[in-house]
């Protein structure tokens, strides 16, 4: 098996960047969902509630900061607000993040239509993940809704469009094109595998690093939004529900975290073998 893209969301739930090579550190990929966006009162505001947000874009910049993107805007940078004083936030295991600033918080009320602030986990925060979540001790996520690395396979993938194409001619509906990975947003997608055989792995090394599966992913309403109209449809979880319902959710993909220590200068790269515990 072997990794064939890797991608990075430097703002949560802001369209990602790809990557040829990735640094890896506690809390996932380098420059990974270490911003977010919050409403004035610091509760976080997803493309689940705000697809809109998924139709920007963030570029990771080398100093941590990002730049961000959208169609007939002017792009913004933003640097690490390092020396903002903490305001409070709604993440489970987090309570405090920097503000960016008026000037990235302006850029995504004008993009978005309602009043929004952008935030940022300084280098020093220690985000757990949760035990019930796969999560022990000396974990740390991003801002990542439960482990801080998700990767799913073009296997899989492929089983679930093949699914999906059944269940549209079952029911006389005109067929969609397929789904792509993006609408899992996964930071790495790997090949030469089985279709779902990723849902057994309790450990994989990808490269030279290591990692531990915390659990398997169970998928939300993101996923039913298409990312060239922003519209809201039935798939992937009308057909998820008929072939990948347990313990009353959906899964598609796996969660990984790093173990520690790291390997000096971790790094995926495009191309990177990959293989199971």
């Amino acid at each position: 098996m072997h990794v064939t893209a890797l991608t990075a969301y430097p703002v949560k739930s802001l369209a990602g960047v790809s990557l040829e090579a990735a640094a890896v550190e506690a809390q996932g990929l380098r420059g990974d969902r270490r911003w977010a966006v919050v409403d004035p009162d610091g509760t976080k505001v997803t493309a689940r509630e705000e697809h809109a947000l998924l139709g920007l874009r963030a570029e990771p910049l080398d100093d941590g900061g990002v730049r961000l993107l959208a169609p007939g805007a002017d792009p913004v940078e933003v640097a690490p607000p390092r020396d903002a004083a903490p305001v409070r936030v709604g993440f489970s295991g987090q309570d405090r993040a920097r503000p960016a600033g008026s000037v990235a918080d302006d850029w995504l009320t004008g993009r978005v239509g309602r009043s929004l602030r952008l935030v940022w986990q300084d280098d020093g925060t220690q985000r757990p993940i949760r035990p019930d979540l796969g999560g022990e001790d000396g974990d740390r996520n991003s801002l990542s809704d439960a482990a801080p690395v998700h990767v799913t396979s073009e296997s899989s993938l492929a089983r679930l469009n093949g699914w999906v194409l059944e269940t549209a001619l079952e029911r006389g509906e005109e067929p969609r094109d397929a789904l792509r990975h993006e609408r899992f947003r996964p930071n790495v997608v790997v090949a030469g595998s089985e279709p779902f055989v990723e849902d057994t792995w309790s450990t994989v090394r990808i490269g030279a690093v290591a990692f531990r599966t915390t659990m398997v992913c169970d998928r939300c309403v993101m996923t039913t939004i298409g990312r060239d109209d922003l519209r809201t449809g039935k798939e992937p979880i009308r057909t998820l529900a008929r072939h990948r319902r347990w313990e009353g959710a959906t899964w598609f993909g796996i969660r990984l975290t790093p173990v520690l220590p790291l390997v000096p200068g971790a790094t995926l790269r495009v191309g990177d073998e990959v293989v199971p515990g």
